[in-house]
């Protein structure tokens, strides 16, 4: 019992160091500010949204309107730095599978059936 005991209060003591770096600060899930909160709503109200308290649209209509300042933004963006969204005159904008999973099959069925 002594042993167990002693094991545990040894743990608690190297753990602790460890919990108290849980809580560092990331600017990426920092909490926003009431200032940021409420230049997000002009925005997304700028851009169609209308707040009321029984919306049945209202996913909808929200995410909508985020969409449209998301593309803004990314215009914005896009003209504020040209030369970062062309490779040799040729715009960035496809997409690519690589390194996805590919199901090897022989005459559509898995090469491990009946396996």
């Amino acid at each position: 019992m002594k042993a167990l005991v002693s094991t545990l209060l040894v743990a608690c003591a190297l753990a602790a160091p460890a919990a108290a770096f849980a809580q560092t600060a990331n600017p990426a899930n920092a909490p926003l500010t009431r200032a940021q909160v409420i230049a997000d709503l002009v925005r997304v109200e700028q851009a169609g949204y209308r707040p009321v308290a029984k919306d049945v649209n209202y996913p909808d209509d929200i995410q909508h309107a985020e969409a449209i300042v998301a593309q803004e933004q990314a215009q914005k963006t896009q003209q504020a730095a040209p030369g970062n969204t062309a490779v040799g005159g040729v715009a960035m904008t496809g997409s690519s599978d690589a390194g996805a999973p590919v199901m090897a099959s022989v005459g559509g069925r898995s090469i491990y059936a009946g396996h």
